[in-house]
């Protein structure tokens, strides 16, 4: 099994709905990735966290599958809109 894990800091001026739109977005990919086992995301409540104020964790059937993910047309198409709204973090790792 492979473990992708994100946080991300919000750029100023990012909405409630957008956030929630990102996190709904997110979600959505679970179904449309081939080899994503699991999705989870919300608001960081941890009072370490450094600013990243929402974050998540995927899993994957393993570390080829986590490859084929980042090409994908329905991730691409989620950074396209997503990344000018966040400052990310990512740990990627096997278990």
């Amino acid at each position: 099994m492979f473990i992708h894990v994100f946080a991300f800091r919000w750029q100023p001026g990012v909405t409630p709905a957008q956030k929630e739109q990102v996190a709904a977005a997110i979600r959505s990919l679970q179904g449309q990735i081939p080899g994503l086992i699991e999705t989870f995301v919300g608001t960081n409540l941890s009072p370490r966290g450094q600013g990243y104020e929402f974050g998540g964790v995927m899993k994957f059937e393993d570390q080829a599958t986590f490859e084929r993910y980042n090409p994908h047309p329905a991730h691409a198409a989620l950074l396209g809109w997503l990344l000018p709204l966040i400052e990310p973090l990512e740990l990627d790792f096997e278990v």
